[in-house]
This record gives C-alpha cells, structure tokens and sequence, in this order.
C-alpha cells in the first residue's frame, strides 16, 4: 500500500497495519496474526522456504522480518519443524495474504498459528520496495503495528522506532537461552519415521557434547545427535566449571542472537578457559563470533547482514562451494585473527570471513548454518568433523 517520508502520512481506505521506521518512513499494509505492536530491526530473508523455522530461529530475536517470496504460508506449520518452543522474531512482513496450506504435514494454518504465538503480521506491503530501501540504507529500527479498527497515532510508532537502541551493544543470548541444563538425544527428521531419538531407537552415543546454549536451534542439536553425540545443554551463562564436570568428550558453541561483543563479556572468559582444556571445539553463527572473540580477533556489525537459504560459501582448503542458510548481521574482522588462526571459508557474495580453524587446538567454526540444509546437504561434513576430532582425542587418550 502507500506510503510517506514522514509520520504525518494519511492512512489508505482498508490499511488495518503499518510499519513506521525510525527515519519516519511509513508502509501500510493489513494485519495478520496477533494484534498489537512490536518494536525491532527490520530485515529480509530471501529463503524459498523454511519460514516457520525462521520465525521461530533464536537468532532472530530482535527483528521483524521481511519475507521476498511470495507464497508465505503455502506448507502451513507444524509442532514438528519448531526451532523453538517460543518464537524469537518481533513480527513479519509479506507482499500477498498468507497462502492457504497445501502440504500433507500441515497441522495449522500460518495465521492461527501466529495468533497462537502472538505475533504481529501485516501484508500487502510492497516487499520489493522495502528490501531495496534495506539494501541501500542498512537494516533500520521500525515499529510493525497492528489494529483492525484502523486507528494508528503515527507520531508515538515512529519514536518508538526512533528511540529504540538497535542490536549493536545488545545482549539477547540471555533472552533466548536455556534456564536449566536439560539433556538432548533427538534425531533428524526421516519420511519414514518423523524425529528420531537415539535412545528409543536404541543407539549408543559415542560422544558426549555440552552446548552452550545462546539460542540454540532445535535442529543444531538433531544434527549433532544424528552424528553419534549425547547432548547436555547448558545456559549461555554457565561456567567453564559447569561445562567441565560434565566430563564432555567435545564442546559446542551455539548460534544466537544479538552483538557478541555484547554476550562475550560473560561468554568469553568461559571459552579461554574451554579451549585452554585442548577438547575439541566447534562454534555456529554467533558461536563462531565468540570464538574469535576468546582468539582475541574483533567483531563488527554489518549493514545489512546475511539472511536467506542461498548463500555461497567457498571452502578456502578444498576449493569447493557450498550453498549455505544463514542470518546475522555482526561478522568476525579478517584482519584482527591471530596468527594461530586460518580462514577456512569465504562468502562469494562479499567476501566476510564464514569459517576459521586454530592451528594449535581441535577448534573451529562457521559463520553459516550447516544443519538448514539448503544445499541440501553441502555442509553436513562439518559436523562429522568434529566428531572426527573427538574421536582422534579418544584414540590418543587409549594409546597413552
């Protein structure tokens, strides 16, 4: 629908929502989902599909998200494919109605679902528009609001929107990580069998891993179960002596939202002391911007960031591109790594760092998502990598 440069635009006939950015800017559109208002970042995801594993990803605490495809809402939802019990997202945006359902595992449609977990909708916005305005300006504040009578007062959305803080400096991971330590043994989902569990269908793990957990995503852990590994969850909070009496053969650092700047103040100290221990390591997303924290490298807040299941990523050691899911908006400094520190992977699309390794300890990680498979299975390899490296530990430890 229209829109202004300023908050004092006039409302088009049938607009039951709007979103107004912090430079004042104002999208009209119609609600779905929960009535009410949000305030937070707004981005775009270019995904295809995927998009109630968005909505309920961690790592989008903070933000209202754009979808640029069209057919939002066209696989329904179901509890099965949940990457959390609660969604993190602030609120989303999508150019047509919601699609009506048409998959076999479909338990809900989209709308009910979002009114389920009150969380604030609007269509009929020209996405297009919106996500050429991110591309050039940078991903802005905005207040994503709406109300079936039509009655917006404009002027307190956009300082809402307007004073609102931004991600940068801001620690989200303890708003989305775990309260209690909490064990995980559930597979990937199969056609033939849905979720798997490694204790029901009677496998014995042969490792054990402790995640911290600063927005871990459910499928995270299936992958890292499917892979032969029991898995302790701990909160973002815990301490490297929480971690240890665990006994772990292997450590995970998961994804999250938030400026890891922010979350390395706590998270950091535990991670020197971790990898000071010589276990194997493995961080995602914002595990791997803490790693190269506790590395000593720096991180930075990228204009737009990386969203979206087609990323490319090149493997600096093999050569080989894979196409990766990712989402965040802070990167690891290239030039502040250490020297014991190798780049692994490239992004093909602006060249940030996606992957390092240490060269003195059993550490490493990506900046992408290797368990969203939108390859879609290109970058599996890196969790059997790590095992890989648990393993070797294992062998060294019987031959001593």
């Amino acid at each position: 629908m229209t829109q202004s440069s300023t908050a004092a635009t006039k409302k088009p006939s049938g607009a039951t929502a709007v979103l107004v950015l912090g430079d004042g800017t104002v999208f009209w559109g119609r609600g779905i989902g929960a009535i009410g208002s949000n305030v937070g970042e707004v981005c775009f995801n270019t995904s295809m599909t995927g998009y109630q594993e968005v909505l309920t990803d961690p790592s989008y605490a903070g933000q209202i998200i754009t979808f640029t495809f069209p057919h939002v809402g066209n696989v329904g939802t179901t509890p099965e494919d949940l990457e959390s019990m609660i969604p993190a997202a602030r609120g989303l945006i999508i150019r047509d109605d919601i699609t009506e359902p048409s998959n076999y595992r479909s338990t809900q449609h989209l709308d009910t679902w979002l009114k389920a977990n009150n969380m604030v909708g609007l269509a009929g916005l020209d996405t297009r528009r919106l996500t050429r305005l991110i591309r050039d300006k940078g991903a802005p504040n905005g207040v994503i609001c709406h109300d079936p009578s039509g009655n917006f007062d404009l002027d307190a959305l956009h300082g809402r929107a307007k004073d609102w803080p931004g991600l940068d400096g801001m620690d989200l991971a303890k708003d989305v990580t775990c309260t209690q330590t909490y064990t995980w043994t559930g597979t990937r989902w199969t056609k033939e069998k849905g979720h798997g569990d490694l204790e029901k269908d009677g496998r014995t793990p042969d490792f054990h891993v402790v995640a911290m957990d600063f927005g871990a995503k459910r499928n995270i852990l299936r992958c890292l179960a499917d892979a032969g590994c029991k898995v302790t969850v701990v909160p973002a909070t815990a301490t490297a002596e929480d971690i240890l009496r665990h006994k772990p053969d292997g450590v995970f650092l998961s994804n999250g939202p938030g400026d890891p700047a922010a979350t390395g103040k706590y998270a950091v100290p535990v991670i020197k002391d971790i990898i000071a221990t010589g276990k194997p390591v493995f961080g995602i997303c914002l595990g791997h911007q803490l790693l190269s924290l506790a590395f000593g490298a720096k991180t930075y807040k990228l204009p737009l960031g990386h969203r979206g299941a087609n990323q490319p990523v090149q493997d600096l050691e093999t050569g080989k591109v894979e196409i990766t899911s990712q989402n965040h908006g802070f990167c690891v400094d290239r030039e502040s790594l250490p020297k014991n520190v190798i780049e692994t992977h490239k992004s093909l699309f602006d060249g940030i760092v996606e992957g390092m390794r240490a060269t003195d300890k059993p550490v490493f990680s990506v900046q992408y998502h290797p368990e969203a498979s939108p390859g879609p299975q290109d970058s599996h390899y890196l969790f059997h990598r790590f095992t890989k490296l648990m393993a070797d530990q294992k062998a060294q430890g019987k031959a001593k």
